[in-house]
């Protein structure tokens, strides 16, 4: 069996050299119209991610055979290495298939403002940090930045599941329970689907926030760079800080105080203050807009629309909104104490670990405009309910909150577009109610038994 993987692994190394050996005679002698006559576009694709898909898909198969080869799979990680690949293979060949691209449209036109000393547009809504970085690779054109983007968010899905198995791992899951959820989770998932194919931001901003979790408090450096990377590149990670105040680790608060600075002032060395002035104006203004959209599943969003099917005057509207946000940060902060007194998610650990879970959903609630693909902010507030949950009623109630959040496509119908905002509320009822109890739900620790059992 060795010896055939071996002979597989060199004809892999083999066809691998004669593509780019091919690829690089045609350049030379015909440049890129050589390559065109080698290469076809469907109609409906798009060549740069069919190109970059097939490329990955073709590493990715060479990385499991060196892997076969030198005996790096065994019955301690099989699980995780199969998960890995199946995961990645398929979102390759999903996102093979799409082709028209959303939002890193916005970047590059924020990147070309900032590029041509102009103010940010208004459809840019983060810190300038993601845009100014953008500007170095505006020379690739279009379809280049698209690659670059394109491939950057396919590393970030594989971080994605190599960390939030860890994450899992340090609330006490087992390494093969936190890899089936891990794998489940991430199959069929809408909030990521959505984020691969408009290209945006949000599993690099998990990615990091993972790692600030995975890190604290035996690197607090690291811990504190990789939160503060994550605010910059969306704001509303800043509620996560809450969590590690409640530590009063100084060293770390100092940390996260002047890598904050440190990576703003990136920023305002290239392109100066303006930009950070544009973001302001760019949320202030977000906080006004007078109409909804049913991918909008926010606070702001949804009572919007009652304004012209019941004729509410828009300052009324905005109270509406401002009471409701005020009452989700009651609750969520109600619902974290609760946690923390009780040791809810981890028992004998830090105070962060407890009081993260309801601050997700505060984090991604409290925004002015929560998109569909932002469902992946609660990843850890649905995902660690499967400890605390036992009664048939409270399984129901997260079922459905799950397949509102996660498995329905999106979609533009009032009211039921807003089940994902409905969804996380019901998250943070259940971790209210399910607080109470001091054990593991059985389900839990018997799946942890099971799978650790099934390693041995």
């Amino acid at each position: 069996m060795k010896r055939s993987l071996q002979t597989t692994l060199k004809i892999w190394i083999g066809l691998t050299l004669l593509v780019i050996a091919s690829l690089a005679a045609i350049y030379l002698r015909n440049g890129m119209a050589g390559l065109d006559l080698f290469i076809q576009q469907w109609p409906l694709s798009n060549l740069v991610v069919t190109l970059a898909a097939t490329t990955l898909t073709w590493i990715l198969l060479g990385t499991l055979l060196y892997l076969l080869v030198n005996e790096k799979i065994n019955a301690g990680n099989v699980f995780m290495v199969a998960g890995f690949f199946l995961v990645m293979f398929v979102y390759l060949n999903i996102l093979r298939e799409r082709f028209r691209y959303g939002d890193y449209a916005y970047y590059i036109e924020a990147a070309t403002a900032l590029l041509n000393n102009q103010t940010l547009p208004d459809t840019y809504l983060y810190l300038p940090l993601w845009a100014t970085l953008l500007q170095f690779i505006l020379p690739l054109g279009d379809q280049g930045v698209l690659a670059i983007l394109w491939t950057v968010n396919m590393f970030a899905l594989g971080a994605f599941f190599v960390l939030l198995i860890g994450v899992l791992e340090r609330y006490k899951f087992s390494n093969r329970f936190a890899v089936l959820v891990a794998v489940l989770f991430i199959l069929i998932n809408a909030p990521i689907q959505r984020t691969l194919g408009f290209v945006q931001v949000n599993l690099l901003v998990m990615d990091l926030v993972f790692l600030s979790i995975l890190t604290y408090p035996k690197n607090t450096l690291l811990s504190a760079l990789t939160l503060a990377l994550a605010i910059h590149l969306k704001t509303s990670p800043a509620v996560l800080v809450l969590a590690f105040l409640l530590e009063l680790n100084w060293r770390w608060l100092a940390w996260l105080a002047l890598s904050f600075l440190v990576i703003a002032a990136i920023p305002v060395a290239i392109n100066g203050i303006l930009p950070y002035y544009d973001y302001l104006n760019n949320i202030a203004i977000l906080t006004h807009i007078p109409d909804t959209n049913f991918h909008d599943t926010s606070f702001d969003s949804f009572l919007r629309f009652l304004n012209p099917f019941f004729g509410i005057n828009i300052l009324w509207t905005r109270i509406m909104i401002y009471t409701a946000k005020a009452t989700l940060l009651f609750a969520t902060i109600t619902v974290m104490l609760k946690n923390l007194r009780n040791q809810s998610f981890v028992i004998g650990e830090n105070k962060m670990l407890n009081a993260l879970p309801p601050l997700f959903v505060l984090m991604t609630l409290a925004s002015p405009i929560v998109w569909d693909h932002h469902g992946i902010f609660v990843t850890l507030s649905f995902l660690l309910m499967l400890k605390r949950m036992e009664a048939p009623a409270m399984w129901i109630w997260f079922g459905f909150a799950y397949v509102l959040e996660f498995v329905m496509p999106s979609f533009d119908f009032f009211p039921w577009s807003y089940g994902r905002l409905i969804a996380p509320m019901i998250v943070l009822a259940l971790m209210w109610f399910a607080a109470k109890k001091d054990e593991p739900s059985r389900f839990f620790t018997n799946a942890n038994h099971w799978l650790a059992k099934l390693a041995g």
